[in-house]
């Protein structure tokens, strides 16, 4: 497993203090998050981690490596060789999702969580096919032409607010960067279309989660509310004048919500040495 994965990896904040890892979303990054951390690393040490398809993270193995099965157990096997056995997390979207996954099947590794526009996957068999089948017919379009995808997909409706961020057109660029083969691997490998659905094991989950969403991206309030009414454990926030990207869009709100929610657990998770 060690030798399939090299993760890379960022740290910023005091090694002494309480451990946040940072999950990014589908073409994005662990510097995607540099606009929080910059305050969060007053009060925790912050990790980011580029996931497998993206960033500068290599993975030297076969598809079933992209899975977020495969990914979630190697991402514990790196927390085990820096010597952490817990720590909170932040996901964001496709991290989201993923973050999401640990903390339903890794519950003591994780006992805070922050899901920032993610969802428990989709609730049937003949959803998950469907979505599926998009799924790999955006990965054929991704690999054929990357710019006029990376286009495309930001047109989409609940990242029409991010398009006016003045710094947007720099975050596009930095996507520009990825490779579109292994995207393509992440697509198809850990897209909503083959996660498993976690909805069941949410409703039975029993540590604290934050549910974070944009009030402008109809879709996921709809999808955390509902997260919200199933799990006893979840706390869901509304931030206005937001879409799916909150952590880019409304950094200040994000730090303010994420920092009180994490402030509150009485005995920090350990840090690596």
């Amino acid at each position: 497993m060690k030798g399939r994965y090299h993760f890379y990896s960022t740290q910023q904040g005091d090694p002494s203090l309480p451990v946040v890892l940072f999950l990014h979303g589908f073409m994005g990054s662990g510097q995607d998050f540099a606009p929080v951390i910059a305050h969060l690393s007053n009060e925790f040490c912050c990790l980011t981690i580029d996931l497998p398809g993206h960033g500068k993270t290599v993975v030297e193995g076969e598809d079933r490596d992209y899975t977020m099965s495969g990914t979630a157990i190697a991402l514990v096997d790196w927390l085990d060789q820096h010597a952490i056995s817990q720590c909170f997390l932040v996901g964001y979207s496709m991290g989201g999702r993923l973050a999401l996954y640990l903390a339903l099947h890794f519950v003591q590794r994780f006992p805070r969580v922050v899901l920032e526009s993610a969802s428990p996957g989709l609730k049937t068999e003949q959803e998950r096919q469907q979505r599926l089948q998009h799924d790999r017919l955006l990965a054929k379009r991704l690999e054929s032409n990357f710019p006029a995808f990376l286009h495309h997909w930001y047109q989409q409706p609940l990242f029409q607010s991010l398009q006016q961020h003045p710094e947007f057109k720099q975050m596009v660029e930095r996507r520009s960067q990825n490779r579109p083969h292994e995207l393509a691997k992440s697509l198809n490998n850990l897209g909503t279309g083959q996660q498993p659905s976690l909805w069941k094991l949410l409703e039975q989950h029993t540590e604290p989660l934050l549910l974070l969403v944009g009030a402008d991206d109809r879709k996921f309030c709809t999808i955390n509310q509902e997260m919200a009414s199933r799990c006893p454990t979840a706390q869901l926030e509304i931030v206005p004048e937001s879409g799916h990207a909150i952590h880019l869009e409304c950094p200040d709100k994000f730090v303010s919500f994420a920092s009180q929610f994490l402030r509150k657990e009485d005995t920090h998770p350990p840090v690596s040495p």
